[in-house]
């Protein structure tokens, strides 16, 4: 499959991936402005709370492998808070959280580079392993294509294949789908895997 690279990426998203053993991450495309190349969504205090990350240049003509994080606004202290404020007290904030503040810590340049380390510590989490790579150059058609399916500018809905299990949340008396994985993870911890599998319609 061809997939755009996300910011700590939705349910779905990484459900999507656990049906293909190999995955081509498209970094030749433009970049798009309000994707979820660089906003995520979390829980928090009964509330959904949408993590941005600032880029440079992100009004211009770039390609997405070109993107560089803009580190001159204070985005990963408040995503941070966010994510501490939401799951602290998750049953399994304590056994993941390190990973995913050293990953902070480090201030990568590149988007593309940053979100993989998130996405590789995700699934390494998850007990899973594809074969990824990244897109050599841009082309308008390709098998299972993937690229902007998952959008925040797309409502979602449970399509024929996926429809998300429910689990429990830390807020709220309704049930929120397709968070990030953050949320199934601090959440569920080792179940999350097999909460991903159960969410495909057989």
């Amino acid at each position: 499959m061809i997939i755009d690279l996300h910011y700590l990426p939705s349910t779905e998203y990484i459900a999507r991936l656990l049906e293909h053993d190999e995955i081509v991450f498209e970094i030749h495309e433009f970049y798009q402005k309000q994707s979820y190349r660089n906003r995520c969504k979390i829980l928090t205090s009964n509330k959904i709370d949408v993590l941005s990350i600032p880029v440079k240049d992100g009004n211009t003509k770039i390609l997405v492998k070109d993107v560089k994080i803009d580190y001159s606004q204070d985005w990963v202290r408040r995503h941070w808070g966010a994510i501490y404020s939401g799951y602290g007290k998750s049953p399994f904030f304590e056994f993941y959280s390190d990973y995913f503040k050293n990953i902070y810590d480090k201030k990568t340049d590149f988007l593309i580079d940053f979100n993989l380390e998130m996405l590789s510590i995700c699934l390494k989490f998850l007990k899973v392993e594809k074969k990824i790579s990244f897109s050599e150059s841009y082309e308008e058609h390709h098998g299972n294509d993937f690229r902007g399916q998952i959008h925040p500018k797309r409502i979602f809905s449970p399509e024929n294949t996926y429809r998300a299990k429910e689990y429990r949340q830390n807020f709220g008396n309704e049930f929120e789908p397709n968070l990030s994985i953050l949320d199934l993870l601090f959440c569920q911890g080792n179940q999350a895997k097999k909460i991903l599998q159960d969410s495909f319609i057989k």
